[in-house]
């Protein structure tokens, strides 16, 4: 079987292949692919491999060899699944491989903002400590997270990993009920429980219909002013123009961004454009160690030797 991995740009260069290699005939790879590239690329391929490249129904329509679409990630909006399904072509994705990393970031960002490291070793350098009476020498305020609260909205393999951590350092974990759900599960607390009584707010959850612009206007406006919003889910779960101005007002303390709406974003994006003081982005990698990436890779070789063999996939379409 012939393999064509539509944008490898998405992995680290130091990630190894091999596992992906051993499994298909050939492999060949493309740093990205545009839209008007996909079909000529993918014209004798027997599997796509594409981690955010989209593949429409017209797209599908026209590549009669395709048997298999191995997604290299766990969102799956950017393949029209109906329309795979409706040419009986098998769609895979991959989950588990992240939820070290992600909490991982999640908590190393969190202690930069509650530590004030970096501030603390700015003062050092600038040579304030030198110059002080005492032993130490106090700047922004260190706050602990014990006895904090964290509100988990999605609790798949990444908000547990998150729940595991936080409650090594003596934190309350309240975990969010689907928004506008009819019961609460007994391991769960309502939407609006978690928004007005977090003090920090980790999103977890998948980018649907439902779920877009969760985080908006009126959710922002019932949170603490002294919370802080985690996200390193989907960028189209929060509300942006909504956030910024509750930044800009104070209306909470601190937002911690990994995703935006539109990746990469524009250089004139509304959140990076006006520099607040009180907001950090970074470009989609809390999921990127390279740990992790191995182990995705890993999932992605297992998901095409159990289709070669014809074994039942954990199939999307």
């Amino acid at each position: 079987m012939n393999a064509v991995f539509l944008d490898k740009q998405t992995f680290s260069s130091t990630i190894d292949f091999t596992a992906i290699e051993q499994q298909v005939t050939q492999l060949v790879c493309y740093t990205n692919t545009s839209p008007t590239e996909v079909i000529s690329r993918c014209h004798n391929a027997d599997i796509i491999i594409t981690n955010k490249v989209q593949l429409t129904a017209e797209m599908l329509s026209a590549l009669p060899h395709v048997k298999l679409i191995c997604i290299s990630a766990t969102g799956y909006n950017n393949v029209d699944i109906d329309a795979a399904s409706h040419l009986n072509i098998a769609v895979t994705n991959v989950s588990g491989y992240a939820g070290l990393s992600v909490a991982q970031y999640v908590f190393a960002q969190l202690l930069e903002y509650y530590q004030q490291t970096s501030h603390h070793n700015s003062n050092t350098e600038q040579g304030l400590w030198s110059s002080n009476d005492t032993f130490c020498y106090h700047g922004n305020s260190i706050s602990e997270l014990a006895g904090k609260t964290l509100g988990i909205i999605g609790y798949g393999s990444l908000g547990k990993a998150v729940a595991n951590i936080a409650q090594a350092f003596n934190m309350k974990v309240i975990i969010s009920e689907r928004h506008q759900a009819s019961a609460i599960r007994p391991d769960r607390v309502s939407f609006e429980q978690v928004i007005k009584e977090a003090d920090i707010i980790s999103l977890h959850c998948p980018q649907t219909s439902d779920t877009q612009n969760l985080i908006n206007e009126s959710v922002l406006s019932c949170m603490k002013n002294t919370a802080v919003l985690v996200n390193t889910a989907r960028g189209a779960l929060i509300d942006e123009p909504a956030l910024l101005t509750a930044l800009k007002t104070k209306e909470i303390a601190y937002a911690i961004l990994d995703v935006l709406t539109q990746e990469p974003p524009s250089a004139d994006h509304i959140l990076l454009h006006n520099q607040l003081s009180n907001l950090k982005v970074t470009a989609h990698i809390a999921w990127a160690s390279q740990e992790a990436q191995q182990r995705l890779i890993a999932l992605l070789s297992q998901n095409i030797l159990a289709f070669a063999q014809g074994k039942r996939l954990n199939r999307l379409a």
